[in-house]
C-alpha cells in the first residue's frame, strides 16, 4: 500500500520507528499516563467490531507460512493449501530492499512489483531530459533492460525457529544485561547463516518476543528496469481517489534480477491467469507487510493515540508544504523533488486513518475489553503467574519513552532530515567505530550479517541532486533547533553562528561524499580513513554522536528490551488462554493471507469488486489527476472496454504489501496488490472484514494493456500467455 512505501519516491522520514513519546512541540497534545485499569462500557452492540485478541474471525490473518491455518481455508473455501504449495509460494514470492513486496514471474528472473515501489529507480534512471516517472519505459530487448542504481530484490529460502536459543541466552536477564545478551545473540546467529554477499540473515522477533525465527534471503544486487508505464496511467486519479475504490490504475512495473550479468534462472515463479476473478472466487496474498500493532498493549497504543500518530501528521504535513514550495520553482527542482512530495501526501492520508482508528470511541474501547480479558485470565489461573506484573512494567516503560522522545527523534532519526548525504556521513562514521568491534557488541545495523546490505546502499550509483539535498539538510537542522532549543548544547556545537539553511548549503557544496568512489575508499580505509578525511559532513555527524549513541543506548535498554522480555511473559499467557492458533503482529517479512473477491458497502451504496477497462476513459477528463497519457488514449478503440481493469477482495493487507500477486486457489497471479480502501488504514490495529478491502490490477488488465497500448507482447510471451 502507498501509504507506507515512503522509501521508494526517497523518502526516509523521522519519526518511523516504532519509538514513541512526549515532548514535541504544541500545538501537540499534552502526554498523559497509560489508560487506566478500568474496564470501559460495552460499545454499542450495533458497532461492527474487528477481532483484536482471541482467536482471528472471518478472513483475518496475516499468517506465518510455516504456521498456516489450512484447516481454516479449507472449512471457509473448500480449499487446503498443502505443503508443497505454501513452499512454491514462499519461493516465488520476493522482497524489495525498499520494503515493497514482489514475484518471479517467469523462469529467467522476470519481476513483477508496483509502480510506486519501483519509483525511486524510475527516478533514478530519469534525466534532465527524458523524465521515464511522466513518460514510461519499455526494454524491447534485454540489452535494452537498465540496471536500477538502489534496489535488489531478496528471495526467502528458509524459516528456521531460533526461540529457545535466544530465550536461553536471555534467560535471567534485565535491562542492560538483557539488551546485551538478546543482541549478542541475534547478531550471532545471523553471522553463522550468511555463506556470501548472495545471502541476507534476519532473525525475526515474533509475537513482540514470545518467538523468534531465522530467515534466510538470496539476495539478487543487480535488478534492472523492464517495463514501467506512465505515472498518469500509474497513478490515475491521484490523491483524490488514493485508498478508495473504484479504482482504475495499471499500478505495475516489471524488472529483471541478474546473475553474473546474465538473467537468473529461477525454478520457482508464479503462473499467470487467463481468466478474471470471478465474485466469491477465493484468493490469497502473499507479500510482506510493514507493521501491524495488533498485539500491543493498552499503554502503548495509547502513546500511538496521543502522541506519536499525531507528531508523524503534523511532520509530514510541514514538510509537505516546505517542498512542494520548493518545487514550484519549476524545472529540474520540480522534477527531483515531486515523488518526495508524492509519498509525503500519502503519509498524511495514512496516518489520518490510523488515528481515526484509535479514535474511535468503540474500536479502542474493543482493544481495551480484550485486553482486560486476557489480564483476568492471567491474575486469576496459577499457570499463568509468569506473565503477573508484565503489563505495568511496559506502562512504566512507555514513561521513559514520553521523557527521551524529543531527543532521541531528532539525533537518532532527523538530524539530517531526508538528506542521502548525511544518511551516507552517519554510516561511514558509525561503520568506522562499530566495525573494529567483536560482532556482538556492534549496532545491530552494522553486524556481519546486514553488511553486505549496508554497502550495497552506501555504494549506490543513484543521482545527487545538490539543490534538493540541501534543502533536505536544511529541514532537518531547523527541526533539530525547533525540538531541542537553541540553547541545546548539540544545536549550539553543530550550528555555531551559522543559520541552518546557510549551514546546510556550505556543508553540501564542499562535501566529497557525492562520490561513489569517495564513499567506497573511505570505507573500506576503516577509522583511519574516516578520522583523517576531515569532510564537513563526516565533522557534523561526529559532534552529535555522544548525545545520539547515549540516547540510542537509553531507548534499547530501558524501553526496547523492557518490551521485548514482557511481551515475551505476555505471549505464553496468550498461548496458553487461546492456543497457538492465531498470528503475530507484521514485521515487514513474508506472510500469507487468504479471502475472496468481494465488494463492499461504502455510504449506504453496494460497491460492485470490479471496474473495467471501459470505465477509465468514462472518468477521465483529460484535467490532473484524471488526465490519460496519450498512449491510451491512442489505444482507446483497440482496447476492451469490457476487461476487468482493478478489483477488490477481503485480503487482511496493510502497507508493505504493495507489489504483493494476488492469487487463484491454482497458485496462477490474477491480480497484483497496489492499494488499500480507506478502512484497511486502520488494518494497523484491527481488521473489519466488513470494510477491509485490497485493491490490485487484474492479471487480464495487465495483459490487455501490454498488448494494445505498449506493444509489449515479449513480456506476454515470457508470462506464459
Amino acid at each position: 500500500m502507498r501509504s507506507l512505501r515512503l522509501a521508494s519516491a526517497g523518502l526516509v522520514v523521522f519519526g518511523l520507528s516504532m519509538f514513541v513519546a512526549c515532548g514535541a512541540p504544541e500545538p501537540q497534545p499534552k502526554c498523559a499516563d497509560a489508560a487506566p485499569r478500568k474496564a470501559p462500557e460495552p460499545p454499542a452492540a450495533s458497532t461492527p467490531l474487528p477481532a483484536v485478541l482471541g482467536m482471528p474471525k472471518d478472513d483475518e490473518g496475516m499468517w506465518l507460512l510455516n504456521a498456516f491455518p489450512g484447516e481454516r481455508v479449507e472449512a471457509r473455501y473448500g480449499f487446503r493449501p498443502d505443503a508443497a504449495w505454501l513452499d512454491h509460494v514462499r519461493l516465488s514470492a520476493a522482497k524489495l530492499g525498499n520494503g515493497c513486496s514482489a514475484s518471479f514471474v517467469s523462469s529467467t528472473g522476470l519481476v513483477m512489483t508496483n509502480h510506486h515501489c519501483a519509483l525511486r529507480c524510475i527516478e533514478d534512471l530519469s534525466t534532465k531530459g527524458k523524465d521515464l516517472v511522466e513518460g514510461g519505459f519499455f526494454a524491447k530487448t534485454d540489452a535494452d533492460e537498465r540496471r536500477c542504481p538502489s534496489l535488489e530484490v531478496s528471495q526467502l529460502v528458509s524459516i528456521v525457529d531460533v526461540t529457545q536459543r535466544v530465550v536461553a541466552a536471555t534467560q535471567g536477564k534485565e535491562g542492560a544485561a538483557f539488551a546485551d545478551a538478546r543482541k549478542t545473540t541475534l547478531s550471532g546467529i545471523e553471522k553463522e547463516c550468511v555463506t556470501g554477499d548472495d545471502t541476507r540473515c534476519d532473525v525475526v522477533t515474533l509475537f513482540h518476543g514470545g518467538q523468534y525465527h531465522l530467515y534466510k534471503y538470496r539476495r539478487y544486487s543487480d535488478v534492472r528496469l523492464v517495463f514501467a508505464p506512465e505515472k498518469g496511467i500509474a497513478f490515475f486519479g491521484g490523491d483524490p481517489d488514493n485508498f478508495n475504490f473504484p479504482r482504475y490504475n495499471l499500478d505495475t512495473t516489471f524488472l529483471r534480477v541478474y546473475d553474473k550479468d546474465k538473467p537468473a534462472r529461477t525454478e520457482h515463479f508464479f503462473g499467470w491467469s487467463k481468466d478474471a476473478p470471478k465474485a466469491g472466487d477465493v484468493t490469497f496474498v502473499v507479500g510482506n507487510p510493514g507493521r501491524t500493532s495488533r498485539l500491543k498493549t493498552i499503554a502503548q497504543l495509547s502513546v500511538e493515540r496521543d502522541v506519536r500518530l499525531p507528531d508523524l501528521l503534523s511532520r509530514y504535513s510541514e514538510m509537505r508544504g516546505v517542498f512542494t514550495a520548493y518545487g514550484l520553482a519549476g524545472g529540474e527542482r520540480e522534477r527531483t523533488s515531486k515523488q518526495l512530495v508524492f509519498g509525503l501526501e500519502n503519509a498524511i492520508k495514512a496516518m489520518r486513518g490510523r488515528l481515526a482508528a484509535l479514535a474511535d470511541p468503540a474500536f479502542f474501547g474493543a482493544k481495551v475489553a480484550a485486553e482486560e480479558e486476557l489480564r483476568a485470565h492471567i491474575d486469576r489461573d496459577p499457570a499463568l503467574v509468569g506473565a503477573r506484573g508484565a503489563f505495568e512494567a511496559i506502562e512504566k516503560a512507555q514513561r521513559v519513552q514520553r521523557e527521551l522522545y524529543m531527543t532521541y527523534a531528532i539525533l537518532e532519526r532527523g538530524m539530517g532530515g531526508t538528506s542521502k548525504l548525511f544518511d551516507y556521513a552517519r554510516t561511514l562514521a558509525r561503520a568506522a567505530e562499530e566495525l573494529p568491534k567483536p560482532n556482538g557488541e556492534r549496532l545491530r545495523e552494522l553486524t556481519d550479517g546486514r553488511l553486505a546490505q549496508v554497502k550495497s546502499d552506501l555504494f549506490s550509483s543513484a543521482p545527487i541532486y545538490p539543490d534538493l539535498e540541501a534543502a533536505k539538510l536544511a529541514h532537518g537542522l531547523l527541526k533539530l533547533r525547533e525540538m531541542l532549543g537553541a540553547d541545546h548544547p548539540v544545536v549550539k556545537r553543530l550550528l555555531g553562528k551559522e543559520e541552518p539553511r546557510e549551514l546546510a548549503a556550505r556543508l553540501v557544496k564542499t562535501t566529497k561524499l557525492a562520490d561513489v568512489k569517495t564513499r567506497k575508499a573511505l570505507f573500506d580505509g576503516g577509522k583511519a580513513a574516516v578520522d583523517g578525511a576531515k569532510d564537513p559532513l563526516l565533522e557534523l555527524v561526529r559532534l552529535a554522536e555522544p548525545e545520539a549513541r547515549a540516547v540510542r543506548k537509553r531507548v534499547e535498554e530501558e524501553v526496547e528490551a523492557v518490551e521485548e522480555k514482557e511481551n515475551m511473559r505476555i505471549a505464553k499467557a496468550r498461548f496458553a488462554v487461546y492456543g497457538a492458533g492465531t498470528y503475530p503482529d507484521a514485521t515487514g517479512t513474508m506472510r500469507l493471507s487468504f479471502g475472496s473477491v468481494k465488494g463492499l458497502t461504502d455510504g449506504g451504496a453496494e460497491v460492485p469488486p470490479f471496474t473495467y477497462i471501459g470505465g477509465t476513459f468514462d472518468r477521465a477528463t483529460g484535467k490532473s489527476p484524471f488526465d490519460l497519457p496519450k498512449s491510451w488514449l491512442d489505444a482507446q478503440s483497440k482496447l476492451d472496454g469490457k476487461v476487468v481493469f482493478d478489483l477488490v477482495t477481503s485480503n487482511d493487507i496493510i502497507g508493505g504489501n504493495s507489489g504483493s500477486p494476488l492469487l487463484g486457489k491454482d497458485g496462477k497471479v490474477v491480480g497484483l496488490i497496489f492499494d488499500g480502501n480507506l478502512h484497511s488504514l486502520g488494518g494497523e490495529f484491527g481488521y473489519d472484514g466488513t470494510k477491509n478491502r485490497a485493491v490490485s490490477v487484474a492479471a487480464v488488465a495487465i495483459v490487455e494493456a501490454f498488448t494494445k497500448v505498449y506493444g509489449a507482447e515479449r513480456i506476454v510471451a515470457e508470462l506464459g500467455r
